[in-house]
């Protein structure tokens, strides 16, 4: 059995490693303001909406500029996009690798943005887009020039979206869209929203949902407000289309099988988050092995206390357990249709993303008074992780859909690991 990474993903981590400290750190150590207590209030302008201050974008863009530059910003694209192939595992480890160094420019929380970037809307637009919208959007999307939002959830629905209630009409040789969504995310600096509307069938029906692309600015849509979140700067829109008229090409994908679009996205988010998620547990662990090591109380170590030792004995495991199973996930991924690894896709992100959230809150729990300041990172990663756990699926549906694998309910087939199901031992381990 290997359960080896490849030698040369631990040449690229070299290589990584060797960039953010020539390129990114100091950059960051230019910035202190947006990286230190200040950080929250530095990066969000209260008097835009809450939306992101434009210096701090400003330099989250220079940041993907320098990595675009050295070639890792495109690491996961196709070759044909000035990429390097990069596969679900080598995203997955080096975007762990990058969050167990905790908070940085190198790979911010908030927004999402990290010098390994995830462009999952660009690997859809290649899977399901036309000819036309792949050279209309596909390279501004990477330049950041014609980013799209995603608009799938809305007000009265949310992780139950075959019963959204946005519809598309057709008329002529147009579609006529009307509804609203809610975590519209993206929009403020969003080309083009792709939007997810009922074209036929009934509530609750799978088939007949179709996805379109409505430019920004298009009459009709409007951004009515943003929504104020446990972690900022925000970017969640609340939007109301009303009569809003696209032409036939705005559609994007087939007709009624919209939702394979957006399966296609949350499952790539989904691992990768959940290699994000074990990242930050790893740091927060260490963090707190550190300093229960070198803080005294009542005259001895922390770390000499069970009541400090256990828990944090009991973080490192699962976290070891959890950070190895998202590798093999994102392995399997790699090696089939997405489908047929969607249970093991909802194991790896929901408990990957409780993992975060308990090893943040017991580093909180070990340093004390100055674990809860700002000073330190780890209620920013708490409040950010804390989010993962209702995004892109919230741990109830993941759990519900694993159940779904388990009991063979609604079609899925329960699969037996390692029985004739795809599973061999050539299986990759950190």
């Amino acid at each position: 059995m290997d359960f080896d990474i490849p030698s040369s993903l631990h040449d690229t981590i070299q290589s990584l490693d060797a960039f953010l400290e020539a390129e990114i750190k100091p950059l960051e150590l230019a910035h202190p303001q947006f990286f230190d207590h200040r950080r929250e209030h530095a990066r969000t302008d209260w008097d835009r909406d809450g939306l992101p201050r434009k210096e701090w974008e400003d330099l989250l863009a220079e940041m993907r500029r320098r990595a675009d530059k050295a070639g890792f910003f495109r690491y996961a694209l196709p070759r044909k996009y000035g990429g390097r192939d990069g596969s679900n595992l080598a995203v997955t480890v080096l975007r762990e690798h990058l969050a167990s160094k905790g908070l940085g420019l190198h790979a911010d929380l908030q927004s999402e943005t990290s010098v390994i970037g995830s462009f999952t809307m660009v690997q859809v637009f290649d899977t399901f887009g036309t000819e036309a919208q792949k050279a209309e959007y596909i390279e501004g999307m990477i330049t950041g020039e014609r980013r799209i939002a995603f608009g799938l959830t809305e007000p009265d629905h949310g992780s139950d979206a075959t019963w959204l209630e946005t519809t598309a009409v057709r008329d002529g040789d147009s579609w006529v869209i009307n509804g609203g969504k809610r975590f519209n995310s993206a929009v403020h600096t969003a080309y083009a929203n792709l939007v997810f509307a009922r074209t036929s069938g009934k509530q609750g029906d799978a088939e007949g949902i179709s996805a379109f692309l409505v430019p920004m600015g298009t009459p009709g849509m409007d951004v009515l407000y943003y929504h104020w979140t446990f972690n900022m700067p925000t970017d969640h829109a609340e939007v109301k289309l009303s009569d809003v008229r696209v032409p036939a090409s705005a559609l994007i994908g087939p007709l009624g099988g919209g939702l394979a679009l957006a399966q296609r996205f949350v499952h790539q988010n989904r691992i990768r988050q959940a290699g994000s998620s074990v990242g930050a547990a790893r740091y927060c662990i260490a963090e707190s092995v550190k300093y229960a090591r070198e803080r005294k109380s009542f005259g001895k170590p922390l770390a000499a206390l069970q009541a400090i030792q256990f828990p944090l004995a009991e973080l490192h495991a699962e976290c070891e357990i959890v950070r190895n199973f998202t590798f093999k996930t994102a392995w399997e991924l790699d090696r089939g249709k997405h489908e047929q690894v969607s249970d093991q896709v909802a194991m790896a992100n929901f408990r990957a993303n409780r993992l975060a959230c308990k090893a943040a809150d017991q580093a909180i729990q070990v340093h004390g008074g100055m674990g809860y300041t700002r000073g330190k990172p780890f209620e920013h990663m708490y409040r950010h992780h804390r989010r993962y756990r209702i995004t892109e699926g919230s741990d109830e549906i993941q759990i519900r859909r694993v159940a779904g694998y388990l009991f063979d309910f609604g079609g899925g087939k329960a699969k037996a690991r390692g029985q004739g199901q795809g599973h061999d031992n050539n299986q990759p381990k950190a």
